[in-house]
C-alpha cells in the first residue's frame, strides 16, 4: 500500500501546536489507542463522518507513507478494512499538505479532491 498518500484530521489549533514543535503527538484518541489513526483516500470522508461529525476548526493533513518507515503499519479496522496507523509521532515534514475541512450548510466536512 505505498505510493499513496494517507490522511490525518485534527483540530487546526493542534497541527499549528505541531509544526512549533516539529511533531505530532496525536488527539486524545490517539494517545489512547497507542498510534495516530490515519485513512486513505477512500477512506478520510467516512472517517471524519463517523468520528468528527459536526466538529469545526479541523485541517486535513496529507501525507507521505514512504517518510514514516516501519512505524507505519496497515492493520484491520473499521469493517475489516486495512487503515495506516502510525506507532510514532508523525514528523511535520511528512506532512505534504495541509488542507481546511469546514463544515458544508449540512454540517458535513468540505474535503479537496483527494
Amino acid at each position: 500500500m505505498t505510493g499513496q498518500r494517507i490522511y490525518h484530521i485534527c483540530q487546526r489549533t493542534a497541527w499549528e501546536a505541531a509544526r512549533r514543535e516539529g511533531a505530532y503527538r496525536g488527539s486524545d484518541l490517539d494517545l489512547r489507542d497507542g498510534f495516530i489513526h490515519f485513512s486513505t483516500a477512500a477512506q478520510a470522508v467516512e472517517t471524519a463522518k463517523v468520528h468528527l461529525a459536526g466538529q469545526d476548526g479541523l485541517v486535513l493533513l496529507e501525507v507521505d507513507p514512504a517518510a514514516l518507515g516501519d512505524a507505519l503499519r496497515w492493520e484491520a479496522s473499521r469493517g475489516g478494512q486495512a487503515f495506516p496507523h502510525l506507532y510514532a509521532a508523525l514528523p511535520v515534514a511528512a506532512v505534504v499538505a495541509v488542507h481546511d475541512l469546514p463544515l458544508g450548510p449540512d454540517g458535513r466536512h468540505i474535503f479537496p479532491p483527494l
